[in-house]
């Protein structure tokens, strides 16, 4: 898939081993939603289905941000919340490793679940 020049800049313009990471995350999201578009909203890559934002990455000094544009989100998968960290609506993952493909599968369907009428 290609990458949109926005979002390519994004990720070029990241430090490491922060673009690595975020690469890597990115190549694992786009295999468990492999149709989604990339675009950035609010400030970040954001893969979006139907329209509809599933999840963004964002780099910080400390963590790389997973924000699954939900409040609710979150809270489905605790254990994740537990090993990780984060905020209501951001998992917090490390810089320099990025999670496992089933850590992103989980939160990536409780995201689609939130999404269904």
């Amino acid at each position: 898939m290609t990458l949109p020049e926005a979002v390519a800049a994004y990720y070029r313009a990241q430090p490491e081993p922060h673009r690595t990471t975020l690469l890597a995350l990115r190549e694992r999201v786009l295999r468990v939603i492999p149709t989604a578009d990339e675009v950035i909203k609010y400030a970040m890559p954001t893969f979006v289905l139907d329209g509809k934002p599933v999840c963004g990455l964002m780099a910080h000094r400390r963590h790389i941000g997973f924000y699954p544009y939900s409040g609710s989100v979150l809270g489905e998968v605790p254990d994740v919340v537990a090993k990780y960290g984060g905020t209501k609506s951001a998992l917090h993952l490390p810089i320099d490793k990025p999670v496992p493909i089933s850590v992103l599968r989980s939160l990536i369907r409780a995201k689609l679940a939130s999404l269904k009428p």
